[in-house]
């Protein structure tokens, strides 16, 4: 892209053609506060006017001497800049509009900042500092407020919002969805679903990708803090499981690197807590990958439904429930396995160890704000009880920690509990990245039909993140081609080829959340202060990061297939039998069923 002559605050630089200015201004060096552009510019385009500066136009008469005109405010994260363009930034005028800027959005803001869940991570409290925006400038009528906690999963404040439209933005990209959309007009306009539904009255799938944009606690999970301290406090027998996406990224909440691993003071942080057993949901995965690559090996030697899709993510079952309803067939009937490791613990590990099913609490640590609904489903109960009773997202686990005065950082490395469950295999580890669940089944799916390894444990061409991958794999002499996407978007295009009855794949693998678990909606917020700080591509650099500390795991394991796993095995010889039996069927799968987009 050819290059162009720029001048900022009386400097002269070299930067690319069709640029912003807020994008040309931070490749040289500065930093305009906005609450948009640092997310990948996932906004209604310049509607808060925070990044406001003065700008100066270029043009270059008969003579090639170049004239100016006068200066003037534009919204940078919008205005192009064009050649010999002059930006100032530091004008009285450019801060002064700023400030007032800002000082509206506060003025028809809560401020209940020490109650707000964003507390820390609140974009408009940082761009209030750098701006210098003054208490209480404006005063008046407030927007009528919404307040909708009808979810099991994310509760939606009105009275924090700024209309900045990140959540609109995000539900469109990630998911091709309109869930969300500006509602009613002028002083009154909100962000909301269609007439100012609840979620619960929506098509949403409860992802919470919104709420991971959010620059304001507009949109927070729901917390099961409380309901995990009632059970504590009721002598119940609360064990606790974490997702393997949860250890990729947890000791961001605490200053470590992006990227870090911190399984072992996790652990040991679960068991300061008070937890009687904490387990790895990797022991379940690799449960998952048994029945699961038994039951598509069995479709295809038998003539089943083809092509057999993953069921592991709760907001793509939500989003196939609502829109795909024809194609539930092609589902997998097993349970995610957070759900599987529940019925498991509340059985086959409750039997062993003489404790009464009733007694037992099972608490999820999730990337996941859509596991909060999923566990409440009617389909996951077994022997009248629910399979799982909370869940936690990764941020509310580091509310726990710091609550509980722990300091994280200075913990040792401690080992999960491992008796009679979980133990797992490097397969179960990747679960948390796209393509992940695709690689383990494959791993132990070439094992299951051919008696022999996969020469090459690791399968490339499912990994990364492109929107949508595939890869084909040999199985005695036949091709099995199968195909992963991530996001809904990206699913939509392979759904729509089933339901064309264009579809090649034998196999796909679908994840609710644009990268997988690693940017579930539960994951740790990115704090407004590294936001200028880093990569212009911020949450591509968190995916890749979180990512590689998941690989890194998976390869540091000595066993690295799902079916080698040997409390997986005596898990069937013991009680189950073997994949795919009627007992098992019994426990770790379920169904699903077709549902209305809004119901009253």
């Amino acid at each position: 892209m050819a290059l162009i002559n720029i001048i900022i605050e009386g400097v002269s630089y070299q930067v690319e053609e069709g640029t912003t200015v807020l994008e040309a201004a931070k490749a040289c060096g500065y930093d305009i506060p906005t609450l948009c552009a640092y997310n990948h510019g996932e906004c209604s385009k310049g509607s808060c006017r925070v990044c406001l500066v003065e700008v100066q136009e270029g043009r270059k008469n008969d003579q090639g001497e170049v004239m100016y005109g006068p200066q003037r405010l534009v919204a940078s994260c919008v205005y192009p800049i064009t050649p010999d363009m002059k930006i100032i930034i530091s004008s009285p005028k450019a801060v002064n509009a700023r400030r007032a800027s800002v000082e509206l959005l506060l003025s028809n803001h809560s401020m209940k900042c020490q109650q707000c869940d964003k507390n820390e991570y609140c974009e408009l409290l940082y761009a209030a500092k750098v701006t210098g925006a003054r208490e209480d400038m404006f005063k008046g009528s407030m927007t009528p407020i919404t307040i909708d906690r009808l979810t099991p999963s994310i509760v939606r404040d009105t009275s924090k919002c700024v209309l900045c439209g990140r959540c609109v933005e995000r539900c469109k990209n990630a998911h091709g969805k309109g869930v969300l959309g500006f509602e009613k007009r002028g002083f009154n306009t909100i962000v909301a679903p269609a007439e100012n539904r609840s979620f619960a009255n929506s098509p949403c799938i409860l992802c919470g990708q919104c709420v991971s944009v959010c620059p304001t606690g507009a949109l927070v999970e729901k917390s099961e803090i409380a309901l995990v301290d009632k059970a504590m406090a009721e002598g119940k027998y609360v064990v606790v499981q974490t997702a393997p996406a949860v250890r990729a990224a947890l000791g961001e909440e605490f200053g470590m690197k992006v990227g870090t691993a911190c399984t072992g003071k996790m652990v040991a942080a679960l068991k300061r807590l008070g937890f009687k057993k904490v387990f790895d949901t990797n022991y379940a995965a690799d449960l998952t990958i048994m029945e699961e690559a038994t039951e598509l090996l069995g479709r295809i030697k038998n003539g089943g439904k083809l092509p057999m899709i993953t069921s592991c993510s709760p907001g793509w079952i939500n989003y196939a429930e609502i829109n795909y309803g024809d194609l539930l067939g092609h589902l997998s009937s097993c349970k995610s396995p957070h759900e599987m490791f529940g019925a498991i613990l509340k059985t086959y590990y409750a039997e062993a160890n003489g404790i009464d099913p009733k007694d037992m609490f099972v608490v999820s640590i999730m990337p996941c704000t859509a596991k909060k609904g999923e566990k409440d489903r009617e389909q996951l109960v077994t022997n009248g009880l629910k399979d799982v009773d909370a869940v936690l997202t990764t941020r509310e686990l580091a509310k726990l920690i710091k609550r509980s005065g722990i300091n994280f950082t200075k913990l040792p490395d401690e080992e999960f509990d491992n008796d009679v469950v979980g133990d797992y295999t490097g397969a179960g580890v990747i679960f948390g990245v796209t393509g992940g669940v695709m690689e383990a089944a494959l791993r132990t799916a070439y094992y299951v039909l051919t008696g022999k390894e996969h020469e090459a444990v690791k399968f490339e061409a499912v990994r990364g993140f492109d929107g949508i991958k595939e890869a084909s794999l040999e199985l005695n002499g036949t091709t099995i081609w199968v195909a992963v996407a991530h996001g809904m978007k990206n699913a939509k295009v392979l759904l729509d080829e089933i339901k064309a009855g264009n579809s090649k794949y034998a196999f796909i693998e679908i994840m609710g959340c644009p990268g997988g678990c690693i940017a579930g909606g539960g994951q740790p917020y990115i704090k407004p202060q590294f936001l200028p700080n880093e990569d212009a591509d911020i949450v591509d650099t968190f995916k890749a990061k979180r990512a590689a500390a998941l690989y890194s795991e998976d390869e540091k394991q000595t066993l690295r297939q799902s079916h080698n796993n040997p409390q997986i095995k005596a898990l069937y010889e013991k009680f189950l039998g073997e994949p795919n039996s009627h007992k098992a069927h019994e426990l770790l799968h379920t169904s699903y069923a077709a549902r209305e987009a809004f119901k009253e």
